[in-house]
């Protein structure tokens, strides 16, 4: 099963004006991605030009699992920005 994970930003200058706290929590952020990612629990980690700062694709066993991943982002607890979670069918997906 896919998952869609946005966070976007409570303001439009987040990435020029974080504060050392925000800046700690996006650090927490970036090293929890990075171990979902070598666990094979994230297919694709970014940021988008419309000022969303993290787009994750989950893949996981469960809606349970993507709910529980999703709620221990440290971005998320931290309630750095506006999180979104959305069921994902993925039609097609490019061999590396």
């Amino acid at each position: 099963m896919e998952f869609l994970s946005l966070i976007r930003p409570k303001r439009q200058d987040f990435l020029t004006t974080m504060t050392p706290a925000e800046q700690a929590t996006m650090t927490q952020h970036a090293e929890y991605v990075r171990d979902m990612i070598a666990q094979r629990q994230v297919l694709l980690h970014g940021g988008a030009p419309d000022g969303t700062i993290s787009v994750l694709v989950y893949r996981v066993g469960s809606a349970t699992e993507a709910r529980r991943l999703f709620y221990s982002d440290p971005a998320v607890i931290a309630g750095i920005g506006y999180p979104e979670l959305y069921p994902l069918a993925i039609g097609h997906l490019a061999a590396n």
